[in-house]
């Protein structure tokens, strides 16, 4: 497939067309998470806890499978740019087996390390239990997470979004229909309860993964590439692990406030799970925009085309603006409905409506983070876009959290996320 478009087609034009499979994608992964976590929530508020211990583990191994993913994808277009089809294929292949390998390996430490994670925040045994219960099955399918994932990023960066966007719906929807079935035994499925959502999430990982290779991969997977350039490698790496660190940082704030909130009481610790599944809404939708110029970016940089990469990122920038403006409004317009998906609990919603309001404050302003990360390694640039990440989750935010809580309560969490942001 020609690639020239993305050098010759108008900005704006081109921006979107990239971007809006990406953003269709990761709107209906938002529904997934939603609704995933909407059936859980049925079961017990405990069941839902249960998800937000897991959730930091879990994102570790999207984050791992994504950021070398990124690596993949910028290396591959960098090398379809400057028009050497050898290098782009060397870096499919050796991209694709690195990630296999990671999988397996993510299997074994995540859940032999889950016991001891758990034992860190909570002290209630069927939390505890619930929580394993779901993990050990999640776990099992991390292979084809991270092997579904390289395939998104390698269709990605040969601009065929399309087919990235086929398969993530069709495992999301596969996910969603199998979540009550398989949650509350109906029709031929036992009742299985919080196994059965993480055997839905499962099965629709490697769903996703079956739509992909019933397309012809665009840049190829050669059993000649399989020995390992070194240089290619730390190429990849190079931009994959800050990437991955970028994604997995989250992870570890999670998990750090929880260990704050968890002072207060384990409604706070459910409220900062359900906010981390209704962001997905709004952090997601710029992300699909993100994931659309990213391969731009390192196309047009590889064919020197320098003018063109800052136009790309300034339109950018005003879409992911325009999208976090929106979150910002629903947060104030509907977030007792919003809240309301996952606790009928009069405290717990009202606990939440105030979170959403106070950390709404500062999604308009990460918009420019969020975009410069995403550009930065689209230039094969990975560590100022790790800096970006490491003053957002780490530097600025845990520190005033926790100076904030002792005089603020948990409000001076929720507050810690505007700071950091600004």
């Amino acid at each position: 497939m020609d690639q020239s478009f993305m050098k010759e087609k108008k900005i704006l034009p081109l921006v979107l067309s990239m971007s809006l499979p990406m953003v269709i994608s990761m709107a209906v992964n938002a529904m997934y998470n939603i609704v995933d976590s909407f059936f859980v929530a049925k079961l017990s508020e405990n069941a839902m806890t249960s998800l937000a211990l897991v959730y930091p583990v879990q994102n570790i191994i999207t984050s791992i499978g994504v950021g070398i993913g990124i690596g993949i994808n910028s290396t591959v277009a960098y090398y379809l740019g400057a028009e050497d089809k050898k290098m782009a294929n060397k870096a499919t292949t050796q991209g694709v087996v690195m990630n296999f390998i990671h999988g397996l390996l993510l299997t074994i430490l995540c859940t032999a390390f889950m016991p001891a994670f758990l034992k860190m925040f909570t002290n209630n045994q069927n939390i505890i239990d619930m929580s394993l219960e779901y993990a050990n099955i999640v776990f099992m399918f991390s292979v084809a997470s991270t092997v579904g994932i390289t395939l998104e990023k390698i269709f990605q960066a040969v601009g065929q979004m399309k087919v990235s966007m086929f398969s993530m719906i069709c495992g999301f929807a596969t996910n969603i229909i199998l979540d009550p079935l398989m949650i509350f035994g109906i029709g031929p499925f036992p009742k299985m309860g919080i196994s059965g959502a993480a055997y839905a999430t499962g099965i629709g990982q490697v769903i996703y993964i079956i739509v992909y290779f019933a397309r012809p991969i665009p840049v190829k997977v050669e059993r000649k590439s399989l020995k390992p350039d070194f240089k290619l490698l730390k190429r990849l790496y190079g931009i994959g692990i800050p990437a991955t660190l970028n994604m997995a940082l989250p992870s570890f704030l999670i998990s750090a406030l929880n260990g704050i909130l968890a002072e207060f009481s384990d409604k706070y610790v459910l409220v900062l799970g359900v906010y981390y599944k209704l962001q997905t809404f709004i952090y997601l939708s710029a992300n699909g925009i993100i994931q659309g110029i990213r391969p731009l970016v390192g196309y047009n940089y590889g064919a020197g085309e320098h003018k063109r990469v800052e136009k790309i990122y300034r339109t950018t920038l005003k879409l992911t603006a325009l999208i976090m403006a929106l979150g910002m409004l629903l947060s104030w317009i509907i977030p007792s409905q919003l809240i309301g998906l996952f606790t009928t609990n009069p405290e717990t919603i009202r606990i939440g409506v105030l979170a959403l309001h106070i950390i709404s404050f500062g999604f308009i302003i990460s918009a420019v983070s969020v975009t410069s990360s995403g550009a930065l390694e689209g230039l094969g640039m990975g560590n100022p876009s790790l800096m970006i990440s490491l003053l957002r989750y780490v530097i600025v935010i845990i520190p005033t959290a926790f100076i904030l809580s002792r005089f603020m309560g948990a409000n001076g969490v929720w507050m810690s996320f505007v700071i950091a942001e600004f």
